[in-house]
């Protein structure tokens, strides 16, 4: 190997130049934001722990339900009823999507394409 000098340095700056985020962040993505929950609610139609992990899953599987299987069925969690739906069940409660929806979806840099359809409750009492 006649260049072994060479190539060790461009794998050092190579390494260095690829790692760069890491380092330079020292593993900090910064502060997790806690989104602002609605006052009186004490609970949801799922735990908040399966709700933070599945919330995605549980609105696709509702989505599925009632747009191909026409299963509108309610969920009833502690005697109270919610009809399966992002605007109808979720937004409900979670009136604020800036500081509910927003807050989480920014810092992990996620664009839900659910408000191309859906209306917030903010977009609804503007249309009245």
């Amino acid at each position: 190997m006649y260049n072994k000098g060479t190539i060790i340095a461009g794998l050092a700056v190579f390494a260095l130049i690829v790692t760069f985020p890491i380092w330079f962040n020292r593993l900090d993505a910064g502060v997790q934001p806690e989104p602002v929950l609605p006052k009186g609610i004490s609970e949801c139609v799922r735990p908040a722990a399966e709700m933070r992990a599945k919330h995605m899953k549980i609105l696709n599987e509702w989505r599925d339900d009632v747009l191909r299987d026409g299963n509108r069925v309610s969920v009833t969690v502690s005697g109270r009823e919610y009809r399966k739906g992002l605007q109808t069940a979720c937004m409900s409660c979670h009136t604020n999507k800036e500081t509910f929806c927003d807050a989480c979806h920014d810092y992990v840099s996620v664009k839900p394409t659910c408000w191309g359809c859906h209306l917030t409750p903010t977009q609804i009492a503007a249309a009245k």
